[in-house]
């Protein structure tokens, strides 16, 4: 339509050139009765629904250039209008680049073995897939869907779902997720999920209904049209009262039309949508942009949240004539034929040491308990409390002289029926989270709160060595969200991040709750109002400021194009702007406020840093060197 409109405005200057003005007369007034007959309508149409602000002023200025026998001001008022749709139309494109991506990429084939048949191959569509099929997935293609590998070995680059450069290696039982792109071997899964549930379409969608929704601050700007609607016709009918002169009411109404208002809002808020998912984080609604930027406290969980969520070694005690390098090679040995995690903990631990490993026989394993075997002669048993003690001589009394902390998360060691060691395992916290603080508090978070399941004293122990000064320990799931209903009552803007189902009554209580979904999703992420992809604390932050300087622009193009237009108002009040030359200032003053809405898709995210250019130390120990550890409340059993 304004191209239309463009042309009719050429169409009608030319006609000017050749001498027939009035020719040029009836094709501009014949372009601004049909092409400002749909403005007009849709004015109609929003105010027998209810609304009364949005386009009046631009319905009023094409009606009164009809009237008052001004058709080039009324055209270009057309132009203004369609054309400032146009230009919302591209930004909202520009803005969709991030869901045009990911849908591009997304897998669209797939390879089903035939059941029965051992060579045959089967290519079919992604939305053919069946829970439970077997798929052959060849080097450099899309993983289909959610599966595990049953046969075969190779890496797969995770970086589209994760944000990860580094490959992860894939072998019998690695759980895989659609839209991982496979290396240089070909390997089978079984399909866990149909495509429409697996991981990859699950972001399409979540980015898909974030831009589709309606940000809070555009019905703001709704708010600001129900007044500056009839300050525009007050100002009209005053200059109309003292000069009788209704040119200067109609040229007042044509710089008032409120394009700016209507338009550069939504442009600003798909902006921030976009910018959002560039950094793998996912804003569900609209909401949640105008909240990131009221927020005063933040409430952590800790488990997998303030701390990475994987257990690791943190201290062999020998008992007396065993020294731990001993007993780790030895437990080492025995825990390379287990598959429980603590036992891959101790592997690694070893292979950090350089320890040679020696070979273990006999090998058994007591689910959910432990293992024994024998090494260079030995026998050897790992495991829980109750797997190991009984076995011992004394081992309840020799274990409480090398149980020297308040740890929760130990496996006992014993060597021919003798306690050797006990060994703790601890969680660390996350090395950016002394940056994550510093930039959280610089973005205007007054009161950081470290809310935990574990024991008061293991949950204080963790937030002092993190940095953080208030803490609560022993809640519940329903106790963690009404301690944050608590904040909310107290008037504060109440920012949740957490990462396990335990904390999604509390993200669905705070005014936004961020949700890590790096491991995984379920009824966490469809608590959160603000999803992040990638296994990322620094994330929160990032989402912090792009929430804040989204509605800031927002707010900005609104009042800036308000402001202008005022002015252009008072000034055609006095009769100095005439109807058409008021439509171009208008035209010049919406395209300048919507370009200003589009930096919200382009701005880079600030990061503070120290003089060197690397990130900011926090009192005075540089992100990245601080290793603290928690202790684990469960049991190897």
């Amino acid at each position: 339509m304004p191209i239309l409109t463009l042309l009719w405005l050429i169409a009608g200057a030319a006609l000017l050139l050749v001498g027939r003005p009035e020719w040029t007369r009836f094709v501009w007034m014949s372009g601004v009765v049909l092409l400002g007959a749909p403005i007009v309508f849709q004015t109609l149409r929003n105010a027998v629904r209810g609304r009364f602000a949005t386009d009046v002023v631009a319905t009023l200025s094409i009606v009164g250039a009809v009237v008052l026998d001004q058709p080039l001001a009324g055209l270009v008022i057309v132009l203004m209008q369609s054309g400032g749709e146009a230009l919302e139309r591209f930004a909202e494109g520009r803005a969709s680049a991030a869901v045009r991506a990911l849908e591009e990429a997304a897998p669209r084939i797939a390879h089903r073995a035939e059941a029965g048949r051992v060579q045959a191959i089967q290519d079919i569509t992604v939305g053919e897939i069946a829970v439970g099929d077997e798929l052959l997935v060849r080097p450099g293609e899309l993983v289909p869907c959610d599966g595990v590998v049953i046969d075969g070995e190779s890496e797969l680059d995770t970086s589209s779902l994760t944000g990860e450069a580094m490959p992860v290696r894939a072998t019998d039982g690695t759980a895989v997720m659609s839209g991982m792109v496979n290396g240089y071997g070909a390997f089978r899964m079984r399909s866990s999920a149909v495509a429409k549930q697996s991981q990859y379409e699950r972001i399409v969608e979540l980015v898909r209904t974030a831009q589709a929704s309606k940000a809070p601050l555009q019905r703001l700007a709704d708010r600001y049209a129900v007044w500056f609607t009839p300050a525009t016709i007050a100002v009209c009918a005053i200059a109309v009262l003292l000069t009788h002169d209704w040119m200067r009411a109609l040229a007042i109404v044509v710089v008032a039309t409120p394009c700016p208002l209507i338009l550069a809002t939504p442009v600003a808020f798909v902006g921030g949508i976009n910018r959002a998912a560039r950094r793998q984080i996912i804003i569900r609604h609209g909401g949640a942009l105008e909240q990131l930027s009221r927020v005063d406290i933040a409430v952590f969980d800790k488990t997998g949240t303030i701390t990475i969520g994987k257990p690791r070694l943190q201290h062999v005690h020998a008992a007396p004539g065993f020294d731990a390098e001993t007993v780790l090679r030895y437990t080492a040995a025995i825990e390379q034929g287990s598959s429980h995690l603590l036992g891959r903990v101790l592997v690694e631990a070893a292979e950090q040491r350089r320890l040679t490993l020696p070979r273990a026989t006999q090998h058994v394993e007591a689910p959910g308990q432990g293992v024994l075997g024998i090494v260079d002669g030995h026998e050897v048993r790992v495991g829980a409390r109750s797997f190991v003690l009984p076995h011992c001589a004394n081992g309840v009394l020799d274990a409480a002289v090398l149980e020297h902390t308040d740890a929760t998360l130990r496996a006992y060691v014993a060597i021919d029926s003798t306690l050797a060691a006990v060994i703790e395992y601890a969680d660390e916290i996350r090395p950016d989270l002394p940056l994550v603080l510093s930039r959280l508090r610089h973005a205007g978070i007054r009161r950081v709160v470290l809310l935990s399941g574990d024991h008061a004293p293991i949950a204080r122990a963790v937030a002092e060595r993190a940095g953080i000064t208030e803490t609560y320990g022993d809640l519940l799931p329903p106790e963690k969200a009404s301690f944050v209903e608590r904040l909310r009552a107290e008037g504060r803007g109440v920012l949740m991040v957490g990462d396990g189902v335990n904390d999604a009554p509390a993200l669905s209580s705070a005014d936004v709750g961020i949700a890590l979904a790096g491991h995984g999703g379920g009824v966490t992420t469809e608590a959160a109002d603000v999803i992040i992809l990638v296994d990322a604390l620094d994330r929160v932050s990032d989402a912090l400021a792009i929430g804040t300087r989204t509605m800031r622009i927002a707010r900005q193009s609104i009042r800036v194009g308000l402001g202008l237009s005022g002015i252009a108002m008072i000034v055609a009040a006095f009769g100095v702007l005439p109807p058409v030359m008021g439509a171009a200032l208008q035209e010049a003053i919406d395209v300048a406020v919507i370009l200003n809405a589009l930096r919200s898709a382009a701005e880079p995210v600030h990061r503070p840093r120290g003089p060197s250019g690397r990130a900011a130390s926090i009192d005075g120990v540089p992100h990245g060197e601080l290793s603290h550890v928690r202790r684990v409340s469960a049991i190897r059993a």
